[in-house]
């Protein structure tokens, strides 16, 4: 935390150097407007910090360097551009070549487009047009939403615009990690996390090895993308299908995924995703995903067919629209740069096109016997006392549960013996369980 201190406070120094020198040139007239911009502090880039490893990863030159700066400075420093700009002029009036703005609640100098362009030139066209290129669609700013110019007023200038860098990379920069967003409306994705551990996960071997190939890539396509070089023969991300009935693991395998790769795992709530209005889903499916870019979170959606389910033959607005929505899905999902895992009940339910760019479809299907009898063996807390006739074997032979529903049955019957006060659990005790966990799921002993 301190080196990153020192390197933040390196950095506004050398941006106050090159801010009284354009002031200097500027305003004093010694001719320092039409030089070079001074160069960063010796060894400066070469420090550890989340700002400084960011300027190196994008090879980011001087201007953009110091535009970063620029953008950061009143989140460190509030006062920083009255001191270095405002206190400086030669007298009380406006500067429309300075550019900036005051908020609301915030009284200091905030800078615009037009602050960047006046700091770092020196009143030539050229190269005002060429800094503006920071701003462009193209640059890695705006590819990674870490900062931004706000749309000024219908016919003012585009420079005019605030200058904006977003939360996620204050708080990098200046915390060292992203800060995890807020279940809401702009971020309808909740943060989900485990206990467990690959051994608590039973599945059939085919599937096991489907999901640690997965770990795989999610572990070492980076590699693969970049030091050998397959960016420009792959698409950036990875898109996943898990498959299968409700209890067999998709969402703790995702959570699992996560949490042995150092990865972030989010799941979306399609129910605030999903809209009647116009335009809408489309919107809140924009934010989630301008939010997740270039973060390497895992993004799960649960119960999927509701948002990628199969396209239809349009008979009225409402299809059309509908069929809009998938097909935008389709883009964002394909373009997303980390991975995305879909989970539905059955693998038909899928709309053929999203299946086609996939580059896993992993069956999760209900336990079989052997597999069954692993997941009793494992469920019961060592607190708990089984009584001589229950047979776990016969259970799993029987009776085709899930791991959720057995687990349902575990929490059942061990809450019904902390009542009676004794924790010993008999045969009899657990069939019942199992036919009230049949009721619920409709299903017939």
């Amino acid at each position: 935390m301190l080196s990153n201190i020192h390197t933040l406070e390196t950095g506004l120094n050398y941006l106050a150097e090159v801010i009284q020198w354009r002031m200097d040139g500027e305003f004093h007239g010694n001719g320092k407007s039409h030089s070079q911009l001074p160069n960063p502090p010796a060894d400066w880039l070469t420090t550890e910090s989340p700002l400084t490893r960011y300027i190196r990863k994008y090879q980011l030159d001087n201007a953009a360097l110091l535009t970063l700066l620029i953008a950061l400075a009143p989140h460190l420093q509030p006062d920083f551009f009255d001191r270095l700009i405002m206190a400086q002029l030669p007298q009380a009036g406006d500067y429309p070549q300075i550019g900036g703005w005051r908020g609301k609640s915030h009284r200091g100098f905030l800078p615009t487009g037009e602050t960047v362009i006046f700091i770092l030139s020196n009143h030539d066209l050229g190269q005002r047009l060429l800094l503006q290129q920071i701003f462009s669609q193209e640059h890695p700013f705006a590819r990674d939403r870490v900062l931004y110019l706000e749309p000024p007023g219908d016919g003012e200038p585009v420079m005019s615009g605030k200058l904006v860098m977003t939360q996620d990379y204050i708080d990098l920069f200046t915390q060292g990690h992203f800060s995890r967003p807020h279940f809401s409306l702009d971020f309808p994705a909740q943060h989900i996390t485990t206990e467990m551990e690959w051994e608590d996960l039973v599945l059939n071997s085919q599937t096991l090895q489907q999901i640690r190939d997965l770990e795989a890539w999610i572990t070492h396509g980076a590699t693969i993308l970049y030091d050998w070089g397959m960016k420009r023969k792959l698409k950036l991300g990875y898109r996943a299908l898990f498959y299968g009935p409700p209890g067999t693991g998709k969402t703790l395998t995702a959570s699992l995924l996560g949490k042995y790769t150092g990865k972030d795992v989010y799941k979306v709530d399609l129910s605030m995703v999903v809209s009647k209005f116009i335009g809408e889903t489309e919107k809140n499916l924009a934010n989630l995903f301008a939010r997740a870019e270039s973060k390497d979170w895992i993004l799960f959606f649960d119960e999927a067919d509701a948002l990628f389910g199969k396209r239809t033959n349009v008979r009225d607005a409402h299809d059309k629209y509908a069929n809009q929505e998938v097909s935008y899905l389709l883009q964002r999902v394909e373009n997303y740069d980390g991975l995305v895992i879909l989970s539905s009940n059955f693998k038909s339910n899928i709309d053929e096109a999203f299946l086609r760019r996939f580059q896993s479809l992993i069956q999760f299907p209900i336990p079989n016997p052997k597999e069954r009898s692993q997941l009793w063996q494992m469920a019961f807390p060592p607190q708990v006392e089984l009584t001589p006739e229950v047979d776990l074997g016969y259970l799993a032979s029987t009776y085709e549960l899930t791991g959720s529903e057995i687990m349902n049955v575990v929490q059942h019957c061990c809450l019904q013996v902390l009542q009676s006060g004794h924790a010993v659990i008999n045969q009899e005790q657990i069939i019942k369980a199992i036919k009230r966990e049949f009721s619920k799921s409709g299903k017939i002993l």
